[in-house]
């Protein structure tokens, strides 16, 4: 049976991505050249509630490729895959084509 991780709150459930350790041609690449903290998003909670009770909505969507702190999050194992619990204010940003 496949498990699913629905984040409470503001969490988000991030994948993070690998960079390439060579071309495509085979060249190796330096470990410190490729190094971007990034991920992509693969859910996210509902949101927080102020006092009123109004909803603050996650600022991040599914699917949405974001910028990592180096350091935090929550590390996560489902199956085989690993995965990363950030707060959604901990989120530095998106990074877009």
């Amino acid at each position: 049976m496949a498990k699913r991780l629905i984040p409470t709150l503001n969490r988000v459930l991030v994948e993070k991505i690998v960079p390439p350790s060579k071309t495509t041609a085979g060249i190796l690449l330096p470990e410190k050249s490729s190094k971007l903290n990034s991920g992509k998003v693969v859910a996210v909670g509902p949101g927080l509630r102020d006092k009123a009770g109004n909803n603050i909505p996650v600022a991040v969507k599914e699917g949405d490729t974001v910028l990592l702190p180096e350091y935090g999050g929550t590390q996560v194992k489902l199956g085989e895959k690993e995965y990363h619990l950030y707060r959604d204010e901990d989120i530095l940003g998106t990074l877009h084509d």
